[in-house]
């Protein structure tokens, strides 16, 4: 326990900040999505995803990474958004174990009713919150470490 670099007051309290912020404003969402489009957060941001696609399509592998989650648990927001006609899957022509998600007309739409509510949420209880300055500050830390992490 030597050579533990324990955190001071101000890291502790940005630390507790962080996560319960990041808590809160998840929850948010959550509650926002599924009240007024029945989507969850993690399906909207695959319906994201999709939309930014080439052809509206990503490799299952590569939208798990996008989307920070396992490839089990897209599996299962896949199926779910699959029966509901959100997106489809296909067979990659040259990996028979490569699977694509691909967005539909019905997902598409579903993005764009979706998409003002999400934002007025981020707006409301991130953006709106902050100065420009703290807009600026948190962005450039919070890519720091994503860097840090090896993220995108």
């Amino acid at each position: 326990m030597g050579d533990t670099k324990w955190l001071n007051d101000d890291e502790m309290a940005l630390w507790q900040a962080f996560l319960t912020a990041g808590a809160l404003l998840d929850r948010r969402i959550e509650e926002q999505l599924k009240a007024e489009s029945g989507l969850s957060h993690v399906q909207y941001e695959v319906l994201v995803r999709l939309s930014a696609a080439a052809d509206g399509e990503l490799r299952m592998s590569e939208l798990a990474a996008d989307v920070l989650t396992t490839k089990s648990g897209l599996t299962y927001q896949i199926t779910q958004m699959e029966k509901a006609g959100l997106v489809r899957r296909r067979s990659c022509a040259d990996d028979v174990r490569g699977v694509y998600a691909v967005l539909t007309d019905k997902g598409r739409a579903r993005l764009e009713g979706a998409a003002p509510g999400h934002l007025r949420v981020v707006r409301a209880n991130l953006i709106d919150v902050l100065s420009d300055s703290q807009v600026r500050v948190m962005k450039e830390g919070l890519e720091e470490v994503v860097r840090e992490l090896g993220g995108a």
